[in-house]
């Protein structure tokens, strides 16, 4: 599976137990859900022949992967004949045109591997045609790589992002289906993040509060700590801050552009993953916290 924080789109091989919605990544581009997996093709083709396809049409498509030791640098002709030959092995009725199942096959480490093949609609790219913004807020890509690993598991979770800003992680995390609230002390910004929402037909509250004010419990909170000239807050305030979340949220994920690790352990805090996220000079840190 590719990092969270990739750099590219990138196509993700899983095993096909695993049920992961590709359009919730940012950086997942293509998946195969892996069916079989041989060390050459002769013998992926034998697999095949005992997959039976009924009730539905299906086609193989060969997926790039950058693997320029077999038969990419052989060509177009080339991974299209293969799509041809797998196609030919399986047992079913193909449709070239209009399929109802797609299959992939693609070479992974010197590996051959055949399975169900997704392709990832991006829908974070189109978040970013919000009605309002701001220079400082979080990117959204970003936002939506962030949701991901603040909520893996978006089962029964209730979680709420109080410093919500423009929203822009409140618009990644409810198009996933996420039970999220937002807030913010600013009440400037709040009709945009209200309209940012519903120009994708989405919708959660949006309310005018302070951090230290929450009374409610959340599974997860997702704070990205103001820094913006107009947002200069203390060491005091975000100690508040900080206690505040710790009292309402079982989880905290924070995105800081300060160091803030005595903060967080002197608050109750124990750190157990971090990332940083770098746009030139200027460095984010993502920061998981129980």
């Amino acid at each position: 599976m590719c990092s969270l924080f990739g750099s590219e789109p990138q196509t993700s091989i899983v095993e096909s137990h695993v049920k992961i919605d590709p359009s919730r990544s940012p950086f997942i581009k293509e998946r195969i859900s892996v069916i079989y997996e041989e060390e050459s093709l002769q013998n992926l083709l034998k697999q095949v022949e005992s997959l039976q396809v009924t009730g539905e049409t299906y086609k193989v498509i060969y997926v790039k992967n950058g693997d320029r030791s077999k038969t990419e640098k052989a060509g177009f002709e080339n991974r299209r004949a293969i799509e041809k030959k797998m196609g030919l092995h399986i047992n079913g009725v193909a449709d070239l045109h209009h399929p109802n199942r797609l299959f992939g096959v693609m070479v992974v480490d010197g590996r051959w591997v055949f399975g169900d093949y997704v392709k990832s609609e991006p829908v974070w790219f189109r978040h970013q045609q919000k009605p309002h913004s701001y220079s400082t807020a979080l990117n959204t890509r970003m936002a939506r790589a962030i949701v991901n690993i603040a909520i893996p598991n978006t089962s029964e979770i209730k979680a709420i992002d109080p410093c919500c800003g423009i929203g822009t992680v409140l618009v990644e995390a409810l198009s996933m289906g996420i039970d999220i609230v937002g807030s913010d002390r600013n009440p400037l910004v709040l009709g945009g993040t209200r309209e940012n929402i519903a120009h994708f037909g989405l919708s959660c509250e949006v309310k005018l509060a302070d951090i230290r004010d929450i009374t409610n419990q959340y599974d997860v909170a997702i704070i990205d700590l103001p820094y913006n000239l107009c947002s200069v807050i203390t060491l005091e305030e975000k100690t508040e801050m900080l206690q505040s979340a710790r009292r309402f949220a079982k989880k905290v994920v924070v995105v800081t552009v300060e160091p803030i690790d005595e903060i967080l352990v002197n608050t109750g805090f124990v750190i157990i993953n971090r990332a940083a996220v770098k746009k030139g000079s200027f460095t984010r840190e993502v920061i998981v916290c129980k």
